[in-house]
């Protein structure tokens, strides 16, 4: 694969402008540079992990000596029920009364200002 040379980024840089615009260019560098900055540190606490299991996963004499005894599980916790399940046309019905109700309460704002 060839390297990019300059006339390739001005190229680059132009159709970006076209696609984004101008005004939403800096507002895209930085989204872009914030998940840079998430990612790089996402995968440097997962290098750390490595690091850190990889001593624990070689066992030593004296620590198979002293073997401490394991936790109990502990119970799982009960859930309450979920809702019950309301049919597509229900919740259709449901979210037209509430947007009538929004509207009349809308209608009343305005006459009263």
């Amino acid at each position: 694969m060839s390297q990019l040379g300059v006339p390739e980024l001005l190229i680059i840089a132009g159709v970006l402008v076209l696609l984004f615009g101008a005004k939403k260019l800096p507002d895209v560098a930085r989204g872009v540079g914030r998940s840079l900055r998430i990612f790089k540190s996402e995968t440097a606490k997962l290098r750390d992990d490595d690091d850190d299991a990889q001593p624990a996963a070689q066992p030593t004499v004296q620590a198979t000596q002293t073997a401490t005894p394991q936790p109990q599980p502990v119970a799982p916790q009960q859930i309450p029920p979920a809702a019950p399940v309301v049919s597509a046309e229900e919740q259709a019905r449901q979210l037209e009364e509430q947007a009538a109700r929004l509207r009349a309460g809308a209608g009343q704002a305005n006459k009263q200002a």
